[in-house]
């Protein structure tokens, strides 16, 4: 008897993993990602001759939970027709009953690895603000992402910026068709937690759930308030993306999702210059009042910390911080620098003038 390998038997069992694509529009080429319940293939639409990403159901699902978080997802996506936000091509269902669908397929890189690619702070800011507008859109259309981080946002090669991942997206105001995270679990490899504390058969998220990433998500989802969400707790996790674009590291870097969860909600992260005295302290102001603990010292709306970003980078005010006159001063030097420069020259070229005529 022929024994296999290591390698061969990984293989085998990477063909037995791998989804039957048969009787659908397209042809599978390599596993591309997974989290905790689903996997993203990279496929081709044998249609329309290109690539696409097909996610595809990956965890047992006996009372068809996931089927329809999964349908619900791509629901939910398909509306949100913006750049930013990943187009969902097709949806269906696999010959052994998983639901797959397909999208776009992103070639780029995630946030984090981009921000660490030696990016200046302007051109993070400006992704950053590209981030606020796709979530900006999606807030207006009564939907909070609900884990945003910034692995689940892509760079393109073109530079075009995608928020991904709807997988745990709430509709504001819908209290039905938002399948019960109990069956789901601990998403551990996309870093999610899905804690089982909801009533079993409950089709609404219940109240104790904790759904999002420990460290970008609100005190109120640390807390398992899901009824009483909004569009608030995304700005929260949009500030904590900042606070990473400023200073290299999570608001919260503990091992585990219970000690986040207590410094979250007993002394919140250190503030952003103490890790990085390069920030400007503007930017730390903005960043913080984003990441309040109580949502009402938040900025209302994802547009509204768009628009304090875009202050920043003009060169104007921005209302989380009181500048002295000093910084006053030094901000409209800054502004008007080209304006100054032309003074200064004027003034040297006048000095130098009389002081050869008077020779």
């Amino acid at each position: 008897m022929k024994w296999l390998d290591d390698r061969a038997i990984g293989r085998l069992r990477t063909a037995a993993d791998e989804p039957d694509l048969t009787g659908t529009s397209y042809r599978l080429i390599r596993k591309i990602g997974a989290g905790g319940m689903s996997t993203v293939y990279l496929a081709e639409d044998l249609k329309l001759g290109r690539k696409v990403a097909v996610k595809v159901m990956s965890l047992a699902d006996e009372r068809g939970e996931l089927k329809q978080r999964m349908l619900r997802e791509a629901q939910i996506v398909a509306r949100l027709e913006h750049p930013g936000i990943v187009p969902i091509h097709d949806v269906g269902t696999l010959p052994d009953g998983r639901v797959f669908y397909a999208m776009k397929y992103i070639q780029g890189r995630r946030l984090d690895q981009y921000a660490m690619s030696g990016r200046s702070v302007v051109d993070l800011l400006r992704v950053f603000q590209r981030v606020c507008e796709a979530v900006a859109f999606a807030h207006s259309f009564g939907v909070i992402h609900r884990d945003l981080k910034p692995e689940n946002i892509m760079v393109g090669s073109f530079g075009e910026v995608l928020v991904m991942d709807w997988g745990v997206a709430k509709l504001l105001g819908d209290r039905h068709g938002d399948p019960g995270e109990e069956a789901i679990g601990a998403d551990d490899d996309a870093g999610t937690l899905i804690q089982r504390l909801a009533v079993p058969g409950e089709m609404e998220t219940a109240y104790g759930v904790v759904v999002g990433t420990p460290a970008y998500m609100a005190p109120e989802q640390a807390l398992g308030e899901n009824q009483n969400l909004d569009k608030r707790a995304d700005v929260y996790a949009l500030g904590a993306i900042l606070y990473f674009l400023l200073t290299g590291r999570p608001p919260f870097d503990s091992a585990t999702a219970a000690e986040v969860r207590s410094r979250l909600l007993e002394e919140g992260p250190a503030p952003p210059r103490r890790v990085n005295h390069l920030v400007a302290r503007p930017l730390e102001a903005v960043c913080l009042k984003a990441m309040s603990r109580d949502p009402r010292g938040r900025y209302e709306s994802a547009q509204e910390l768009e628009l304090e970003i875009a202050a920043f980078l003009s060169a104007l005010p921005v209302s989380a911080y009181r500048e002295n006159i000093v910084e006053r001063t030094w901000r409209l030097i800054t502004r008007n620098r080209f304006l100054v420069i032309l003074i200064v020259v004027y003034l040297i070229v006048r000095l130098l003038l009389l002081f050869f005529m008077g020779r």
